[in-house]
């Protein structure tokens, strides 16, 4: 894995998860997890949707109508808006620790 990248990772606090996986590695905050492309050169590609990391496995959110839950095959719970904000901070700030963007937020104002 891209030094730099491991650093921005360990900066926001997204930990790598151990997982047999060929083709991808595991990240994970706050009990939600996404899986990120491995590439042949052991860099990152694509990354996947995050979900909450369950008993049953990865529980994407799911909409119905205008109630949110976490989704898998097996089960299916409620999403509180805290949730939800966690869950999406998590991927911003994933996607932005993978592609070594940094935060503009620092600089408004």
């Amino acid at each position: 894995m891209p030094e730099a990248a491991l650093q921005r990772l360990a900066a926001a606090s997204i930990n790598p998860v151990p997982m047999d996986l060929d083709h991808h590695y595991a990240f994970e905050r706050d009990g939600f997890i996404a899986l990120v492309e491995r590439r042949s050169d052991n860099t990152f590609g694509r990354i996947g949707t995050a979900g909450l990391l369950t008993a049953s496995g990865l529980a994407p959110l799911i909409w119905r109508g205008s109630q949110a839950f976490f989704r898998t095959r097996a089960s299916e719970e409620p999403a509180t808006p805290e949730a939800i904000e966690l869950l999406r901070g998590f991927q911003k700030d994933l996607e932005r620790s993978i592609s070594g963007d940094s935060d503009t937020s620092e600089n408004d104002g």
